[in-house]
């Protein structure tokens, strides 16, 4: 197998970097490099800058206004990407939702969302997760209950990422208490201004606010905001899952953190040498450096079957895991090589003293640290994805 590009796939990347060096705002990436907290006019920004290029949905088909790009352009896109520091798109509406609209939602919802999530028109974020419903999803209580042309909704979401900027939330609902809990389950989609949502900021363990709790209280919803059909949500939810998990594993930047961390080693001295030839460090970065190519490698096979129609099945759950365990690994590594410098955090600052400790690199390596901690939580954590591997390969 021949894993290096042809001379077309040479020049996308070269175009790719071209774009990517006069379009993308310096000062913008330079926040993603040191792991600020972007506005939503900027991640906006640059949502509108990727669209009117085209190369806004790499996923999706060109009828939709996708790019239709191949694997390998995906992927050599999110990697220049990675490596340029350009935000990262905001997934829910654009790489979750949407997939879900195409293959089960009306046409009309069609013809209605999808040129709103690629103009930019609607913000969108995931209503999954609740206190007592998590990796065990089913177990979900937020109840929607028909009334007429409308469902009645009560409960709470968590972990709601970018819910303080939402316009819109596709959520899971139980429609149904007499059947089996997976199959009581709707998809609806609710409009974050309707009277009795609550929107509750949950703060990160670094300073941000990126994530909250979402409460429904007699929160009205038309019918015609159901996807497909009522209590056969679940299926929908599993598939959308599938893109997502495809989505953490993050090749991309995966291969800008160990780039960061080389950089890093070779600055660092230990011992009066520099830290990237002491033996131990040196193995640990080779052996993340081989588990990094080998998923990047099955990455490209996943995303493959993916761009023909195929949703990836428990390969999604693979990739998910190793994608989480390997950027994990990447930031302790991070952690480790910047010493006492990677202590202090962003939120530890004096006030009015802006002045680093330590070298410049250092400054947000605690912040990805202990912030991607979640990776292995989210979208299934990684015990959940390996009990599903072992049942489908194994049969237990």
């Amino acid at each position: 197998m021949d894993l290096s590009y042809t001379d077309e796939e040479l020049a996308f990347r070269d175009e790719v970097r071209a774009f990517l060096d006069e379009k993308l705002p310096k000062e913008m990436a330079a926040k993603v490099a040191g792991r600020g907290e972007l506005t939503r006019e900027e991640m906006e920004k640059w949502h509108a800058i990727l669209n009117e290029k085209g190369w806004l949905a790499p996923n999706w088909p060109e009828e939709y206004g996708g790019c239709a790009w191949n694997a390998v352009q995906k992927h050599i896109f999110e990697e220049e990407c990675a490596f340029a520091n350009a935000p990262r798109i905001v997934p829910f509406g654009l790489s979750m939702l949407a997939p879900v609209l195409m293959k089960f939602g009306s046409q009309e919802q069609r013809d209605h969302y999808l040129p709103r999530i690629l103009n930019g028109d609607d913000w969108w974020c995931q209503g999954y997760s609740e206190p007592g419903a998590g990796s065990d999803l089913a177990s979900l209580k937020t109840r929607a209950v028909r009334d007429g042309d409308h469902y009645i909704v009560n409960g709470q979401k968590t972990w709601t990422t970018m819910g303080q900027h939402a316009d819109w939330i596709f959520c899971l609902v139980r429609t149904d208490t007499d059947v089996k809990q997976q199959e009581g389950i709707s998809f609806l989609l609710i409009d974050m201004n309707t009277p009795g949502i609550e929107v509750r900021p949950i703060i990160l363990l670094d300073g941000t606010h990126e994530v909250n709790e979402v409460w429904f209280t007699d929160v009205k919803v038309p019918v015609e905001n159901l996807v497909g059909e009522e209590n056969k949500g679940w299926t929908y939810a599993k598939y959308l899952l599938t893109h997502e998990r495809t989505n953490i594993a993050g090749v991309g930047n995966s291969q800008a953190g160990l780039d960061a961390v080389k950089r890093m080693a070779r600055a660092e001295i230990h011992n009066g040498r520099p830290l990237i030839e002491n033996p131990q460090f040196a193995a640990r970065m080779a052996q993340a450096e081989i588990d990094l190519m080998a998923m990047a490698t099955t990455n490209l096979r996943i995303v493959s079957k993916a761009a023909v129609g195929q949703a990836p099945g428990v390969e999604a759950s693979m990739l998910k895991v190793k994608g989480t365990v390997i950027r994990q690994e990447i930031n302790d590594l991070a952690r480790r090589a910047a010493g006492p410098y990677a202590m202090p955090f962003p939120s530890e600052a004096v006030e009015g003293d802006n002045d680093p400790i330590g070298p410049e690199y250092a400054g947000p390596v605690s912040a990805a640290y202990f912030n991607n901690r979640k990776l292995s939580i989210f979208g299934g954590s990684n015990e959940i994805q390996r009990g599903i591997i072992a049942k489908v390969t194994m049969g237990v």
